[in-house]
């Protein structure tokens, strides 16, 4: 994998601009706080993240995938706020869950996610060497 970072730019935090990857391309559809059971066991942003988590890493062991193979996430939050004022929890979650790998993120506010109790969404694309 080689992180794409133009000369000059200031190195972005917590992600990078961008990953390239050669191999087979894993798609995971976007992934919600529920259980593997469609059930909630908590309505806490930072919880629904780690199971959200959680789920991804589950769907990615199908495709033979882990964490270190996450070349782009993109999370769909309901609250930006709430977000930006958990950064250090839902940070330390992510490293307990995915790991610190350069993985290029995205992140935006949505007006509201399809299932009502939902949080957050994040969907993952992952390359296989």
């Amino acid at each position: 994998m080689k992180i794409l970072q133009p000369p000059g730019w200031a190195a972005p935090r917590g992600y990078v601009n961008g990953v390239a990857a050669p191999g087979t391309p894993v798609f995971v559809a976007g992934q919600i706080g529920w259980n593997g059971q469609c059930q909630w066991e908590s309505d806490d942003l930072v919880a629904q993240v780690r199971q959200a988590l959680l789920n991804v890493r589950a769907v990615l062991a199908e495709a033979g995938a882990r964490p270190e193979h996450v070349v782009r996430m993109t999370w769909y939050l309901v609250d930006r706020r709430e977000y930006l004022a958990r950064a250090k929890e839902i940070g330390a979650v992510y490293r307990d869950v995915i790991g610190s790998y350069a993985v290029a993120m995205t992140a935006v506010q949505v007006a509201a996610l399809i299932e009502e109790r939902a949080k957050v969404e994040i969907e993952v694309t992952a390359v296989l060497p």
